[in-house]
């Protein structure tokens, strides 16, 4: 599983900083999560395939989340895509994708479906035979949700020498990777945890941003592999995160270590601070391991 980080930063995109998106790469996945103005330029950087993006999730109808989203779409027909691509968001967001493709004469030449969201509740919005994804329901001034993205777990692996030690046929080697006993050659059932090892622990992320302190949103995220938790705010300036529904650098690590998560990444970071290392301070009083975001950073799990 592995992030890649093409913008991190609240509000206005600076020359040296960008507005949140990011990449994730789990089970021959690529999902795109929210897309500020200049998404496919950095996309480009980080020399991601543009025809690799079959899904994007959005979180809000902020700007800084999702402004770059029709000029990417747009892209993608001048590229001569050919793949449908499914544009997870908010209810509205069809609206505003679509008249600025009209306004602009510029229908694509591929299909676009739009899974519009409106429920407060956590609901499921994508699922294969490898992963799961359902949203977050978060605190903001607008509909806001974060996304879960949660691995299936996988078949057991199968124990060679073992298998050949007990004499067992290869037709039953499907079954024992699902976890069912075998008849050796002369018909005894072996037991399939002689047969078999546990399959690798499965994997998940979560994605938290724009939100205020939310403590409603732990177990959901319990135990996950890595937590994206937005801290625009140092606790300095506490005042300002409860007026405009944000989180500090400390709540977000009082979520992280109440959620009990295995990772905690910060983003979404204001630009009055002059660095970020003051946001890692912070947090580590409250939980470890964080690690900070910024443009074109990858974190692998």
């Amino acid at each position: 599983m592995k992030v890649t980080i093409l913008g991190c930063y609240a509000a206005t995109p600076r020359t040296l900083t960008n507005p949140t998106s990011q990449v994730l790469e789990i089970k021959n996945h690529l999902f795109l999560i929210d897309c500020g103005e200049g998404t496919q330029v950095q996309l480009r950087k980080q020399k991601v395939r543009f025809s690799k993006i079959n899904h994007i999730f959005i979180s809000h109808l902020h700007g800084d989340h999702f402004f770059g989203l029709p000029g990417l779409v747009a892209t993608f027909r001048l590229l001569g895509r050919v793949n449908p691509l499914h544009i997870y968001g908010p209810k509205g967001i069809k609206e505003a994708v679509i008249l600025l493709l009209k306004l602009g004469d510029s229908w694509t030449n591929y299909l676009l479906h739009f899974h519009e969201l409106t429920s407060k509740d956590s609901v499921v919005v994508f699922e294969d035979k490898k992963v799961r994804i359902s949203t977050i329901p978060l605190d903001h001034r607008v509909y806001t949700n974060g996304f879960l993205f949660k691995e299936k777990e996988g078949q057991r692996k199968l124990e060679v020498q073992a298998v050949a030690a007990h004499g067992i046929d290869t037709c039953y080697f499907q079954n024992i990777k699902d976890g069912k006993d075998a008849p050796n050659a002369g018909g005894e059932m072996i037991p399939n945890a002689q047969l078999s090892s546990d399959p690798k622990p499965i994997k998940s992320y979560a994605f938290c941003s724009d939100t205020a302190y939310f403590p409603e949103i732990i177990p959901q995220i319990k135990g996950v592999t890595a937590l994206y938790h937005e801290s625009t705010f140092l606790e300095s300036e506490s005042d300002l995160a409860t007026k405009t529904k944000h989180s500090t650098a400390k709540q977000a690590a009082k979520i992280a270590n109440d959620a009990g998560v295995k990772s905690l990444i910060l983003g979404h970071y204001s630009t009055r601070y002059e660095g970020l290392k003051s946001f890692k301070e912070e947090a580590e009083l409250h939980f470890k391991p964080v690690f900070l975001a910024d443009d074109g950073w990858e974190f692998e799990f």
